[in-house]
């Protein structure tokens, strides 16, 4: 979480304390509440990075709605397919409508989020502009739920 923090602080003013930590992220509800969904990337056994998932919208508050609440690759497995295969496996195991939030300042994640919802969906994806103050910023909306014809997201 720590690397997760520092990528940030280039787009955020984040600093870190006194004892050259940042200021901890609230993981302890992703322990307790069961529609919170706390994931670890390995790459041949490896910590790659993480990724967060929540059963409710963030943008609505609706009930079964996947949120990518969080999602971290480290640097050095970026750009090897990592990210894609770690998001596609999400999608895959939590079926269902799917809302991706990214802040307007992180141009980097809203170009990754359109080509892993393009990739995963085949092009069947929404990009929408979410504005409502709560909320400012492009969400990906898509469901990992198979096709009606019974072929597989992204044929």
């Amino acid at each position: 979480m720590q690397l997760y923090i520092y990528d940030w602080s280039e787009l955020r003013p984040l600093d870190v304390g006194g004892d050259g930590r940042f200021h901890g992220y609230p993981l302890d509800a992703y322990w307790q509440d069961d529609w919170r969904h706390p994931l670890l990337l390995r790459v041949d056994g490896r910590l790659a990075g993480f990724a967060l998932v929540t059963a409710r919208s963030h943008l609505t508050g609706a009930p079964g709605v996947f949120d990518m609440a969080e999602f971290f690759v480290m640097r050095r497995y970026r750009r090897q397919g990592v990210g894609l295969a770690a998001a596609s496996a999400a999608f895959d195991r939590f079926r269902g409508p799917w809302e991706i939030r990214q802040r307007d300042e992180n141009a980097a994640a809203t170009a990754f989020w359109r080509r892993v919802a393009d990739r995963y969906t085949g092009g069947r994806y929404r990009d929408v502009r979410w504005n409502d103050g709560a909320w400012v910023g492009p969400v990906q909306m898509f469901s990992s739920a198979p096709p009606p014809s019974g072929k597989p997201a992204g044929s």
